[in-house]
């Protein structure tokens, strides 16, 4: 039995093997169609969450599988004391598989160690979200056709956002990309990550504080927004939340190839006049994350077709 706690869980060889099984379920959606049937899916969702929820209940029903389990703490034994562990243990007596999404960073590794079946972490606080990483792997293959020779903007909240986390060290693992970080000193990516994936690795990276600087270099932006509920101190939040909006205007610099990217969901950073534009591939990118999670439930029940 596996896990799925963080990105590097994953062998980049087993990841190129989700991404080709995801695009087979694409292209061949009726010959999955109950490749889980009998199956069941809990989410134990401990915070808000509305697309990667649905999309996981989405993709275990498209397999012909069943869904249970919460949306919200509040909802659960939780609100009586009870701990991850025993609503895993007890969860797991009903279920072939569990997503959990938790605010506290460590509490899906935690379910792990004592879970009867699969755990796949569904975000814990601001460390991880590999399940976002794979859809967003799978999007960057589908729009530019290879996971190589590329230049990648990540731009907004590289503090707080496990999105951007979790994305810099699974493409890390990939050959001739280059990055440039997008953000104001209190939101830079983290000093230990910036060793460890860039320093240590011989990665090349810059930081830049502005949007226009950065954008006509790139193959790919990857937009995020910032975080109210990471945020301390209100103040804190309310001045830095405008930072950065993507226009129209600052896209007459980009490339005619550009592909932008978001994990959603948005506040103000991308402007709606964005979304006609064919560059703009975060809907697309979200319709991406139901397949990938349907590839990944069958690859953790050894479910093959």
């Amino acid at each position: 039995m596996k896990h799925l706690i963080d990105s590097t869980d994953l062998s980049v060889q087993e990841i190129d093997e989700l991404m080709d099984l995801a695009l087979d379920i694409i292209e061949h959606k009726d010959k999955y169609s109950e490749a889980c049937k009998g199956k069941k899916l809990a989410t134990l969702f401990y915070e808000p969450s509305t697309r990667t929820r649905l999309s996981f209940e989405a993709a275990m029903m498209e397999l012909g599988g069943n869904v249970l389990g919460f949306s919200s703490a509040d909802d659960s034994s939780v609100s009586k004391g009870e701990s991850v562990a025993d609503t895993v243990r007890v969860v797991g007596c009903y279920a072939d598989v569990i997503a959990m999404r938790h605010p506290k960073e460590g509490a899906p590794m935690r379910a792990s160690m004592v879970s009867p079946v699969p755990i796949i972490n569904a975000g814990d606080g601001g460390h991880n979200h590999p399940t976002q990483t794979l859809t967003d792997l799978l999007t960057i293959r589908r729009e530019r056709g290879a996971m190589k020779g590329f230049t990648i903007g990540l731009c907004g909240d590289l503090k707080f956002g496990r999105t951007v986390h979790s994305l810099i060290k699974a493409l890390s693992r990939y050959e001739d990309i280059h990055y440039v970080l997008i953000a104001p000193n209190e939101l830079r990516l983290p000093a230990y990550l910036i060793k460890e994936v860039f320093e240590d690795q011989g990665i090349p990276y810059e930081e830049v504080l502005t949007l226009e600087e950065a954008i006509p270099k790139l193959d790919l932006l990857y937009m995020t927004r910032v975080q109210r509920e990471r945020f301390f101190n209100e103040a804190d939040y309310v001045r830095l939340k405008d930072t950065y909006i993507l226009d129209k205007k600052k896209l007459k610099s980009a490339k005619p190839d550009l592909s932008i990217l978001h994990p959603l969901p948005r506040v103000n950073e991308i402007s709606p006049e964005v979304d006609e534009d064919p560059r703009a591939c975060y809907f697309r990118q979200a319709m991406n994350g139901k397949y990938v999670r349907m590839a990944l439930i069958l690859k953790l029940l050894g479910v093959t077709i």
